[in-house]
């Protein structure tokens, strides 16, 4: 099959592309940056953002269209028919996100948060978790049914490794940077599920061209849920294992997390649940049983990074704020250019 994948070099994305090319498919990802083609996989320049190249690109027609970006509602609105024409399946990648808190195991037919909260300045927002399950409406309503839902929940993979709702610049960095690490002591003891990039792409691969799953949604994670202060305690283990010492870790309250934590309702509406899933019904696709353990893919990604870490961007007055509530601080060489180092020195002696 011909295969257009929208946005798919994250986490999930590079692996599907890899499985899908490895089973024989035509695969085509759209790229803002150049990468040489591979077998079975070819690149096209440019923002799939941008209408007028997405428009360009969906005069050709697609056996499948896999779409990994990150859209408003009204743009989402604007693009879906074009979506929906130009290919015999769309795949859909929304999120977990979506659902409530549930203190049952979450099947795809829980409730979503779009629908129960009653959080009115919630609603009002297009964050995340809400963005996704309107767009998800859209779909649910649309004139057609050709297309795929895919919620997966957190995933990790070689390059990204999250803590709570922390990526690697704001929890891995200070490790390898003598620091403490900053943790919330309430998400500390939630339970979550945490699934590897490469077993979500076995999912998705198992739907592409399944007649049965048209107009159907489906939720990909691990078996296995963990407690996050198993999550740190893999990593710091790991860490420790590597450098010969164990970085600190400091647990704070909510309000001091708080402080330099901007994603409120990230937290408030997704990490502070306890998340559990039932992989029922995308088990007759694929076992989830095969899904590599939590414990032992964390290992396996940290260390892989380790071999040779790299770090996208540092907000550095969030770094600051930490540094001033924990008592350390970075050594202004560290910091890229006179403006973070202004930044860094206001923030990390200025109380808030």
């Amino acid at each position: 099959m011909k295969i257009l994948i929208l946005g798919g070099t994250g986490a999930m994305g590079a692996h599907l592309v890899k499985v899908l090319a490895g089973n024989g498919h035509s695969v085509y990802v759209t790229s803002r940056s150049m990468h040489k083609p591979q077998s079975q996989i070819s690149y096209i320049l440019g923002n799939a953002q941008d209408y007028a190249f997405l428009k360009g690109i969906l005069k050709r027609r697609w056996d499948v269209i896999v779409d990994f970006m990150l859209y408003s509602t009204s743009s989402f609105e604007r693009r879906l028919d074009c979506l929906l024409d130009a290919t015999e399946q769309y795949v859909y990648i929304s999120s977990s996100r979506v659902y409530a808190n549930s203190e049952e195991l979450i099947t795809e037919d829980s409730p979503r948060l779009l629908d129960v909260t009653t959080d009115s300045v919630y609603l009002s927002t297009e964050e995340y978790a809400l963005s996704k399950a309107r767009q998800e409406n859209l779909l649910f309503n649309s004139r057609k049914s050709n297309w795929t839902i895919i919620r997966p929940y957190i995933t990790y993979s070689e390059e990204k490794l999250q803590l709570g709702g922390l990526q690697i610049e704001a929890w891995l960095y200070r490790a390898l940077h003598n620091r403490p690490i900053a943790f919330s002591v309430d998400i500390n003891s939630k339970v979550t599920t945490l699934t590897y990039g490469l077993d979500v792409a076995k999912g998705i691969s198992a739907i592409i061209g399944e007649k049965n799953a048209l107009g159907e949604a489906f939720h990909i994670t691990s078996q296995d849920s963990v407690i996050w202060k198993d999550v740190l305690s893999t990593y710091i283990n790991v860490l420790g294992a590597h450098f010969g010492k164990k970085p600190e870790v400091i647990l704070q309250s909510m309000e001091q997390f708080s402080a330099w934590n901007t994603g409120k309702y990230q937290i408030k509406y997704d990490r502070l649940f306890n998340r559990r899933f039932d992989n029922s019904k995308i088990e007759k696709y694929v076992d989830t049983s095969d899904f590599v353990d939590t414990a032992t893919g964390l290992r396996m990604c940290l260390e892989s990074f380790l071999e040779s870490p790299k770090f996208i961007w540092l907000d550095w007055r969030k770094e600051a704020i930490k540094d001033r509530q924990l008592n350390v601080r970075a050594p202004l060489t560290e910091l890229p250019g006179l403006k973070q180092k202004i930044k860094y020195f206001i923030f990390r002696n200025t109380p808030i």
